[in-house]
């Protein structure tokens, strides 16, 4: 690559890169600014007295602490839930062989594509009759049902480069099917699982429609639903708390993609290839 084509690739992808980080850098001024600094405007871009006041006002005069443990119970649970359900249907329709297979795990497909604000009010209707509204743990079953539908057509693009002559090996040597898929397949399927696990933490943790209207006790509010609804009232915003929440709240989506990002371009790229 010469010297002109070298500045035609980096210069955007520099340009864009520093137009992405813009906000980030915002959100951590605004987090260790001051009363005072909060108000002045003639250097906003720039900490001259760096305070902890903001995190400290978060994590004590509110329920930041209650709503940070509220995300991590219903993101664990829901990404749980969603990658052991997907993988045991992708393992179905990938090698147990059915008719109608291949129709299915399209149709999969398209129904996560149905955008998940029409379906809140038959949700609803649900959540009523059985009594879940305002259960933290309703939560988890409810992001099911946008999550599996995705990973599992992660998971069978995934299983599908997975030779079939060894769990065919397998069979000749006794194996079940049960063992198979747990000890032959499952342990060669770990970045596709991966892959599926930080998408569904990724959303779980980020997810905001439904948390809004299905909890409406402060002390089972998500973290997104906390900052916006009793850090903005009215025309009142406590900025400097709402972006140490944001600071904190985006903290564990930022480590496990630093841990396991190769992990999940393997997966993509695994489940990709069909």
């Amino acid at each position: 690559m010469n010297e002109r084509a070298g500045w035609r690739l980096y210069l955007p992808l520099g340009l864009m890169l520093i137009f992405l980080l813009i906000p980030f850098y915002w959100m951590v001024l605004t987090t260790f600014k001051g009363q005072q600094e909060l108000l002045n405007t003639t250097n906003p871009w720039w900490v001259f007295h760096p305070s902890l006041n903001n995190i400290i006002g978060l994590l004590t005069q509110t329920q930041y602490p209650r709503w940070f443990a509220n995300t991590l119970f219903v993101s664990v649970g829901a990404t749980a839930l969603s990658v052991t359900v997907s993988y045991c249907a992708a393992f179905a329709i990938v090698r147990l062989r059915f008719f109608g297979a291949r129709t299915l795990s399209t149709a999969i497909f398209f129904s996560y594509v149905v955008p998940p604000a029409i379906l809140f009010i038959p949700l609803a209707s649900v959540l009523i009759k059985l009594h879940w509204f305002n259960q933290l743990w309703a939560l988890i079953p409810i992001y099911a049902t946008f999550l599996i539908p995705f990973c599992t057509w992660l998971l069978i693009g995934f299983l599908r480069s997975i030779p079939r002559e060894l769990e065919e090996a397998a069979l000749v040597d006794g194996a079940s099917w049960p063992r198979i898929m747990i000890k032959v397949i499952l342990p060669l399927s770990v970045p596709g699982l991966i892959s599926s696990t930080i998408f569904s933490f990724t959303l779980s943790w980020n997810e905001y429609l439904y948390a809004l209207i299905y909890m409406f006790s402060s002390t089972n509010k998500t973290i997104s639903v906390g900052l916006t609804t009793e850090l903005m009232r009215g025309d009142v915003f406590q900025w400097g708390q709402l972006m140490s929440g944001a600071l904190l709240g985006t903290l564990p989506v930022v480590l496990v993609y630093f841990f396991f990002v190769e992990y999940y371009v393997a997966g993509m790229a695994g489940a990709l290839k069909d």
